[in-house]
């Protein structure tokens, strides 16, 4: 059995914090530069030309590329067959998260009590971890830095399982629509549908870390993302809100087999900033 040291992962995650701030995955920028090139919007493509080009002084001067540098979220994929040594392993992460955030000057956001004193806990600890166990030896680390101005405009809706596929797209265009600029599009819609109301919205957060505008391998599934692209960016919302075609990037759908009686459906919007980095261990 193999054995890795949680002063590794620790490590990984303080260099990931950094990284996902500072440097915008590649199919991000590729599909803003899409979105550019087919932008109606006079005004919508000096917006995006403003999305690429911060998003190319932010990784040439290695500084964050939005000042909300978010709750830190961690997926973990723990190999069956790997042995962690030296600690605890959410400990590990958390103490990651801590040196990253102070390293990289990123900004602390997290308060320890959402509902009364809400006091900043000072080092943008603790990170919202989600761990699944799967064959191998291996540790996949994926950090993913969230802010709120896209989370505040996600949304979950319990529907009957007579509301079918129409249903969920209406729920989807709904939502995006009912955000309108304040997610900073152009948005990356991530959607879970199925499990039940916990499981739908992790499935519309993990939606989000598919590479930009990559199909879901199954075919209905992904004609239901291509028409209700479609939809969301006949709304006319555009970049930041201020008119256009570009409202969304991609609409990635998950699903999970679910109760006979259910259809819950969560919409989660993450912003053109759509950051994330992984390492494997």
């Amino acid at each position: 059995m193999r054995e890795l040291d949680v002063s590794e992962v620790t490590q990984a995650v303080e260099e990931l914090c950094i990284q996902a701030c500072y440097n915008l995955p590649r199919d991000v920028v590729e599909a803003l530069e899409a979105a550019r090139r087919s932008e109606e919007s006079e005004v919508g493509r000096e917006i995006l030309d403003i999305c690429i080009e911060n998003a190319r002084v932010a990784a040439e001067e290695q500084v964050p590329i939005c000042q909300d540098t978010g709750v830190t979220i961690v997926f973990l994929e723990l190999g069956q067959d790997l042995h962690l040594t030296g600690g605890d392993l959410y400990e590990a992460v958390a103490e990651g998260v801590r040196r990253g955030y102070d390293k990289g000057f990123l900004r602390k956001s997290v308060v320890a009590d959402p509902l009364f004193t809400r006091k900043n806990t000072r080092d943008n600890t603790p990170p919202i971890i989600y761990t699944d166990i799967v064959p191998g030896d291996r540790l996949r680390v994926v950090v993913v830095p969230k802010g709120t101005g896209s989370e505040n405009m996600s949304g979950l809706r319990m529907l009957t399982p007579a509301a079918g596929a129409e249903g969920v797209k209406r729920f989807i265009v709904e939502t995006v629509d009912k955000a309108g600029s304040n997610p900073c599009p152009p948005v990356i819609v991530g959607v879970g549908v199925g499990g039940m109301m916990d499981k739908a919205a992790l499935l519309a957060k993990k939606a989000l870390l598919r590479r930009v505008g990559e199909p879901h391998p199954e075919p209905e599934v992904a004609q239901l993302e291509r028409e209700t692209l479609v939809e969301i960016n006949s709304l006319g919302i555009g970049p930041q809100g201020l008119g256009g075609r570009a409202t969304a990037l991609a609409v990635h759908i998950e699903t999970h087999p679910t109760h006979i009686g259910a259809l819950p459906v969560a919409v989660n919007i993450q912003c053109h900033a759509a950051r994330h980095a992984e390492r494997v261990l």
